[in-house]
């Protein structure tokens, strides 16, 4: 992962603070307690800074998603001769913040949804935007709020994530768990992951942990 590889917010059109919710949001299933949402943005090291500072996120999980278990590891992944991509798993409190709230901080906050395999100067298939579904409730909202950010005009250019089924998520290896938490002095980290976790701070200070 190169320093220099991510501009937060390079591609918005209109301001993080001004950033619309999703019209559609349905609510999860009556009682559920728990729900799982798989997200790739570039380096899972900055989207899991991002996730697990909001309220109602139970734990964030970095890992790989889009191949087989085999080839899911970093070494491999990095080399590019996968499909995979770095992705994080969120558990989350569906009752505290919503799916469609969780995707607002996707699009937001936590990466540029308008490269095509890449993040700034990280490139290959490993880093490109990818909302893996669950099911076919997760599949519509994402849709729909694609849909819904490209009428408004949010981004300057074309939305390229790709919303496509979750097959698997595997695990990433342990030293990955937590690293902007563990490494904040770390030159990639002081330089693309804190600066998204402080806009994140500045613009969606309400949806933030209070402890």
């Amino acid at each position: 992962m190169n320093a220099t590889c991510d501009i937060p917010g390079l591609g918005l059109a209109i301001d993080p603070a001004a950033f619309p919710d999703a019209a559609f949001d349905p609510p999860a299933a009556e009682g559920a307690a728990e729900e799982t949402a798989v997200l790739a943005g570039g380096c899972f090291w900055c989207t899991e800074a991002v996730f697990r500072e909001l309220d109602g996120v139970l734990s964030v999980t970095p890992g790989y998603s889009g191949d087989d278990a085999a080839s899911a590891d970093y070494r491999t992944v990095c080399s590019g001769s996968t499909n995979h991509a770095e992705a994080i798993s969120i558990r989350f409190d569906p009752r505290r913040i919503s799916y469609a709230g969780l995707l607002k901080v996707f699009f937001a906050v936590a990466h540029d949804p308008t490269q095509v395999d890449r993040q700034g100067n990280d490139m290959g298939r490993q880093y490109r935007s990818a909302i893996f579904h669950a099911d076919a409730r997760q599949r519509e909202i994402a849709e729909r709020y694609i849909r819904q950010l490209e009428a408004a005009g949010a981004f300057k250019s074309p939305i390229a994530t790709e919303v496509v089924p979750l097959e698997a998520f595997h695990t990433a290896e342990a030293y990955h768990h937590d690293y902007a938490a563990r490494n904040p002095a770390q030159p990639y980290i002081a330089a693309v992951a804190l600066p998204k976790v402080d806009k994140l701070q500045h613009a969606f200070g309400g949806l933030l942990k209070r402890d």
